[in-house]
């Protein structure tokens, strides 16, 4: 399947996805527009490596008429799948939160942040720690979507909870997408035969 096509196929996914988890609020968002101006009241923040996170952010940034913002790292993590789990982990046990590209301009101004991330080694990814320090919380409803490839949320909550205690947390939205890792083990099965 070519990257045209699994685009496609995540994008129709997506979209009952994103509709569930934004719920009553689409009629509220074009009131947030109009109130706001130019400008949305509304975030959608997300951290993606496969794409797949990005996909719902982008469906929730149309549906909610919210800004959109992508969380990088200063340095990015490598390409290679098992190159980057293995960079996570040692980052997860060390407790390191690596230096952010670049911060929300303007996040005072948001009232609610909707925030994407996948789940690496049952907990939050490093830069998803350090992106919730480097912003202050008072006031913001958080809105977390997660995504995982079969070990659930791990202890994310926990982390959202302990680096944005200021924030008023609602309750998550978890999907199963472990599409990279199966199609990994699933190579690997075959070169085995």
């Amino acid at each position: 399947m070519d990257s045209h096509s699994d685009l496609s196929r995540r994008a129709v996914l997506a979209t009952p996805i994103a509709l569930s988890l934004v719920g009553s609020t689409s009629a509220c968002a074009e009131e947030q527009a109009d109130e706001a101006g130019s400008g949305s009241k509304t975030l959608v923040a997300f951290f993606t490596r496969s794409g797949n996170t990005q996909v719902i952010s982008g469906t929730l940034h149309r549906l909610l008429g919210a800004e959109l913002f992508q969380i990088l790292p200063a340095r990015a993590y490598p390409e290679d799948y098992e190159q980057t789990v293995e960079q996570a982990r040692q980052e997860r046990d060390r407790g390191y939160e690596p230096p952010l590209e670049t911060r929300v301009p303007g996040f005072a101004a948001f009232e609610t942040v909707y925030l994407g991330f996948p789940i690496w080694g049952e907990t939050t990814p490093p830069v998803i720690r350090s992106f919730l320090k480097a912003h202050d919380w008072s006031g913001k409803t958080l809105q977390p979507f997660i995504t995982h490839g079969g070990y659930g949320p791990g202890n994310s909550m926990e982390i959202l909870r302990s680096h944005a205690p200021a924030a008023k947390m609602k309750e998550p939205f978890v999907l199963e997408a472990d599409q990279e890792r199966r199609t990994l083990n699933q190579v690997k099965e075959w070169l085995g035969k």
